[in-house]
């Protein structure tokens, strides 16, 4: 007997584009990827990296820092690499493909930068893998701006150096 074919429904697919996107992710902290799609069609794809021209993380290192947040809590950034939901928004930007009232796909919450330019861009939801151990502040933004925003897995994404 054999199974039946269960055709992935859009999020799964997006999903799924989005995890290959995060191949070319050349900070091998959180390895991530973005995918902005509406009306079922993909419009644009990001993924972390440094700047272009400029040295990638897989070559040269990471470039740490930590934040003290209000509560006292420590965490730790790689400010080398350019975020994928940033880089992605750019691709569509120096293309001129308008992505308001898109959905976002990504590997993790978007950070609290990339929350502000999602809300800024017009883009209504927001599908994340897993959740981001720094999430607080993007999560309430993403509520006061009437964004929603989704977890495929209600778990928080695990990488070196968290």
């Amino acid at each position: 007997m054999s199974d039946v074919y269960k055709r992935p429904t859009w999020d799964e697919y997006f999903m799924e584009v989005c995890n290959a996107i995060a191949k070319r992710a050349t900070c091998d902290r959180g390895r991530s990827g973005c995918v902005i799609a509406k009306d079922n069609q993909i419009l644009v794809t990001g993924y972390v990296g440094a700047p272009a021209g400029l040295p990638h993380c897989d070559e040269v290192g990471h470039q740490l820092k930590k934040m003290i947040h209000e509560d006292g809590s420590v965490t730790t950034h790689c400010v080398r690499t350019v975020h994928a939901e940033q880089n992605a928004i750019c691709q569509a930007a120096k293309r001129g493909i308008a992505i308001a009232n898109a959905t976002l796909y990504c590997r993790m919450t978007p950070c609290r930068t990339c929350a502000m330019l999602i809300i800024n861009c017009g883009i209504t939801r927001v599908v994340c893998q897993r959740r981001y151990h720094d999430n607080a502040d993007s999560e309430a933004m993403f509520k006061a701006a009437n964004i929603s925003l989704e977890y495929v897995y209600n778990e928080t994404q695990q990488y070196e150096q968290q």
